[in-house]
């Protein structure tokens, strides 16, 4: 293939922006953010799922009060309308009087044994309000650390998204101006290494592959016509020759 030399150092301009947009790319990719938000993503799924259950504990605990309030009221009432007959001399039998008696002491101490279930359940429920509170700000806070990654991370991708946009630009524009034929072979080149389809020969080394060419290298290189596209004999890019080649 043949190919003006100044197209060929057009050649090098495009894999220059390749390059860069390659790099901006891996930036991209690679912001800090991305690992920062991945990590406070996990802690929220875990404080989350902590702050349902504790929620659900002290929802049950609710509803266990509430019966336990429930029985301690009952008893009472009942304890209360014992009394009641007690006092109004409704009850003459002996027997009747002494069952009735023993009752109203039996359903005391119930009424005590329960109230002491209340207070139990009453301070456990306690426990885990507090603990509802706690993960509620735990979750708050992790969630206010995320949306501050978030942000800066969109500022970031941002601000390299126009950067990309701009080199792409300019990318269309330089390899507009290169012969179709040439730019092919450049493109197969790049996908087949790694990014990278035109090197430079700086020093009588590619700089494609760093590998110096050996005196045979040279001498092929050195006789071909400078509109010749050559090819590194080592890992096959373009070589571009320059004032600089040392040959």
């Amino acid at each position: 293939m043949n190919a003006a030399p100044a197209d060929q150092i057009r050649l090098l301009d495009v894999q220059a922006l390749d390059v860069r947009l390659q790099q901006l790319a891996h930036k991209r990719r690679s912001l800090p953010e991305h690992a920062e938000i991945e990590s406070l993503t996990k802690d929220l799924t875990q404080l989350r799922d902590l702050l349902v259950a504790a929620q659900t504990q002290e929802s049950d605990c609710g509803r266990e009060q509430t019966k336990a309030e429930q029985d301690v009221d009952q008893v009472r009432q009942r304890a209360a309308r014992d009394q009641q007959r007690l006092d109004s001399g409704a009850v003459s039998s002996p027997k009747d009087l002494e069952n009735l008696q023993r009752e109203i002491v039996s359903l005391a101490k119930r009424q005590g044994d329960l109230e002491e279930i209340v207070l139990e359940v009453m301070e456990r429920r306690e426990s885990l309000q507090e603990r509802v509170a706690e993960l509620t700000e735990r979750v708050s806070s992790v969630q206010a650390k995320s949306d501050d990654a978030t942000g800066r991370r969109d500022a970031a991708q941002a601000e390299l998204d126009a950067e990309a946009a701009t080199v792409t630009k300019e990318r269309e524009l330089v390899a507009g101006s290169v012969p179709a034929d040439l730019l092919k072979l450049y493109e197969k080149l790049r996908e087949q290494q790694g990014g990278v389809g035109a090197a430079r020969l700086y020093q009588r080394k590619c700089e494609g592959c760093h590998i110096e060419l050996n005196i045979t290298e040279l001498n092929e290189v050195r006789a071909a016509a400078k509109d010749t596209v050559v090819r590194c004999e080592n890992c096959r890019r373009i070589l571009v020759r320059t004032s600089e080649s040392g040959l």
